[in-house]
């Protein structure tokens, strides 16, 4: 009995001097100065179809446990319960979720969907690691996004949803809508049509605002002049003195609504330009004959219907359409990072997309209005449904009719409308 007493106690001598062995937290990765694109050291063996279900904010601690839950799949971070941003984001997590549905062997996708993107960011992609994530997407927001590129270190690819001012750190991504984009895209387009100058027509609104500077800021750039700025504030007597010239554009850097109140008020032979805000769907084609002939970008999404990836059932609002559109290429993109799919320009249903740095850069589609309905400049002109029943009529005369008709409407009313500001994006 002694000698066993004495074995034992030998034992628990050895094991109280042995360091204890834990399992800590994933090593974080050191920035590095240049970012490539490579598939994960070890690819998953392992692939589920299904979502795994919302992840509740309450389980998420403040700081790293000492164990790492198994389980390797794609994180995804929105806001779906915030009440400014969870339509935004549920529209994003749809189409997310449609691209991965299309993927035999994809990765589960895992929701994590109470999220406050200013204040839980950082706990919530510190959750998603330990959770076994091989690759995150999110948050949605510029203030999420800027608090994601203060955590510093990304042991996995990560996609963030929009685009922020900060350093670039190894395994962060940018992508998103920027409409700042869309502007400079429309300044290059007008400028390789031979034109040189610009009138740009803004209003007192912060999109607006944004819009002007970026186009302002690409057309000079490129040798462009701004012949004149109009601050449109519903009087319509300040665009009585511009006539046409061969040189010269109008760039719209409003939306729908005060486009269609200004457009017949200019002269019927000038070249008009703007981005997708002038747009909000072909379901109203009284609406869009007001914009007859302006040329702007979009989505392929939104301008050719004909795509590979399932729609949106019930349909969506036209804007949450394109955060749609912009949750299947994120998917795609993930894809790209993780090592899985065909490598850049990727053309999405989004746009034409590049990698330029860190950023994802989209390039929208040319489009125009033309009789009533929004379409690709390359697309057929699409034949449009009789307006007035029982009434002769071709579509020119059609076009020529309402377009006159609503110019009187507009004149009659545009001192009383109020001032409409166009929705902006996350």
């Amino acid at each position: 009995m002694q000698r066993v007493l004495l074995i034992l106690s030998t034992l628990f001598a050895l094991y109280a001097c042995t360091p204890a062995t834990v399992q800590g937290p994933p090593i974080f990765q050191t920035p590095q100065a240049e970012v490539k694109i490579t598939p994960p050291a070890t690819p998953a063996t392992t692939f589920v179809v299904k979502p795994a279900p919302v992840v509740s904010e309450s389980n998420i601690p403040d700081s790293l446990p000492l164990s790492i839950k198994p389980g390797a799949h794609i994180a995804l971070m929105l806001p779906l319960e915030s009440a400014s941003f969870g339509a935004a984001a549920a529209a994003v997590q749809q189409g997310f979720l449609a691209a991965a549905g299309l993927d035999p062997q994809a990765l589960p996708v895992r929701v994590y969907g109470n999220l406050d993107e200013n204040s839980s960011v950082a706990a919530v992609y510190r959750q998603a690691i330990l959770d076994g994530a091989s690759a995150v997407a999110g948050p949605l927001t510029r203030n999420g996004v800027t608090a994601l590129a203060a955590v510093n270190s990304f042991p996995v690819p990560t996609l963030s949803l929009n685009t922020a001012e900060s350093t670039p750190a190894h395994n962060l991504y940018f992508f998103g809508m920027s409409i700042e984009t869309e502007a400079k895209q429309v300044a290059l387009l007008a400028g390789t049509q031979g034109l040189k100058q610009a009138i740009v027509i803004s209003a007192d609104e912060p999109l607006a605002r944004r819009l002007q500077y970026a186009f302002e800021e690409q057309w000079t750039a490129s040798g462009g002049t701004v012949l004149r700025e109009i601050d449109f504030n519903g009087d319509t007597s300040i665009f009585a003195d511009i006539a046409s010239t061969p040189d010269t554009m109008v760039f719209f850097a409003t939306g729908a609504d005060k486009a269609r109140l200004i457009h017949p008020f200019l002269p019927a032979n000038m070249p008009v330009y703007a981005t997708s805000q002038i747009f909000s769907g072909n379901a109203n084609t009284l609406i869009n004959f007001d914009l007859e002939g302006i040329r702007f970008v979009d989505m392929p999404w939104l301008m050719q219907p004909e795509q590979t990836y399932p729609r949106a059932n019930p349909p969506l609002p036209t804007d949450q359409e394109r955060l749609y559109a912009l949750g299947i290429d994120a998917y795609r993109l993930i894809q790209v990072l993780l090592g899985r799919q065909t490598t850049l320009p990727l053309d999405g249903v989004s746009g034409h997309i590049t990698l330029k740095g860190h950023t994802f850069e989209r390039k929208a589609l040319p489009s125009l209005f033309v009789q009533g309905h929004a379409q690709s400049v390359d697309a057929p002109i699409a034949p449009t449904a009789q307006m007035f029943p029982g009434q002769i009529m071709n579509n020119v005369d059609a076009a020529s009719s309402v377009a006159a008709a609503s110019a009187v409407g507009a004149a009659s009313s545009v001192k009383a409308a109020s001032p409409v500001m166009a929705t902006p994006k996350p």
